[in-house]
């Protein structure tokens, strides 16, 4: 009954293309468009396909990403992926997928995939540590190195690891994009292709004046509002958008939400969760996360289109 009520999450592909082209307008590299995740869920395959003649190639986390949706074969660019999990190297190979590898027995078994040196710079995670450097890249026949590199310091160190061996380097993510010397030749940009392209909105199912504590919590407010989704939604309380001005989700459910209403809103009316100047930093400082899981929970909480 309630389906319509859902919230719609609109993806703006143009935002995105703009967003990548001004990328690399600024970095003067390629870029490697990081589409893990179901594009951060806003879709992997459209905002690939919508980014294909702009990019070098796409980042994935796992290879069951790229192969369940023919990423490379679609879009004729090439694929990184950060996991090989165990998968043949001709079905990498076949994919187009070229795998981060940061130990001597999965490089040496990847070898004919040309697959790509991991090098941990301090995340400690999923990369090479820099004493197996030679021995991984000698294993892999490697010539392409990048490194998950969150502050000035890491992608130095990257650099003293790495330079002077003729390969192909990238470190910055989002984070790094605009520091120079992070750029090598690519950079990998997850968040700062997305900023800006969604908007999450939904109706107002019912608005009344408070009469006391109300909810679950025994919030108090002059006057309260309900929508439908909740948790189960990945929607959070925090803040929110009612006619324009800025409100609070006062309290959330398993499948409904408790607004903060002025004296005008009244059933119908429109509340943007993310959009019209709420961004995505907003909500995630509301939510105390990072804005990458903003975007992912509000993604899907609902109802998906696209504008473009």
């Amino acid at each position: 009954m309630y389906t319509d009520a859902l919230p719609l999450a609109v993806i703006d592909l143009d935002r995105i293309r703009a967003n990548v082209a001004a990328i690399a307008a600024r970095t003067g590299v390629d870029v490697i468009a990081v589409v893990k995740a179901d594009g951060y869920g806003l879709g992997m395959m459209p905002v690939a396909l919508a980014i294909k003649d702009l990019v070098a190639g796409y980042y994935v986390f796992r290879p069951s990403e790229a192969i369940e949706n023919d990423l490379a074969r679609q879009t004729g660019k090439p694929v990184l992926c950060a996991l090989s999990d165990k998968h043949a190297a001709e079905e990498l190979i076949a994919h187009r997928i070229r795998p981060g590898v940061w130990d001597v027995t999965t490089a040496s078994r990847l070898r004919a995939c040309e697959p790509i040196l991991a090098v941990d710079t301090g995340q400690q995670r999923f990369a090479c540590p820099p004493d197996q450097i030679d021995a991984v890249a000698a294993a892999g026949a490697c010539r392409e190195a990048y490194t998950h590199a969150s502050t000035p310091q890491q992608v130095a160190l990257f650099d003293r690891l790495t330079a002077g061996r003729g390969w192909r380097r990238h470190a910055a993510g989002t984070a790094l994009i605009d520091l120079p010397e992070a750029r090598f030749d690519a950079v990998r940009p997850g968040l700062a292709m997305y900023k800006g392209a969604l908007r999450v909105s939904t109706r107002l199912l019912d608005a009344r004046d408070s009469r006391g504590p109300a909810g679950y919590s025994g919030f108090q407010t002059p006057r309260h509002g309900v929508i439908i989704g909740g948790y189960s939604n990945g929607i959070a309380a925090g803040v929110c958008l009612v006619n324009g001005v800025r409100r609070r989700l006062l309290e959330v459910g398993m499948q409904s939400a408790f607004v903060e209403l002025g004296a005008g809103d009244t059933t119908g009316d429109e509340v943007v969760l993310l959009g019209d100047g709420l961004g995505e930093q907003d909500v995630a400082n509301a939510w105390r996360c990072s804005p990458q899981e903003a975007i992912y929970r509000l993604a899907r909480c609902g109802r998906k289109s696209y504008a473009a």
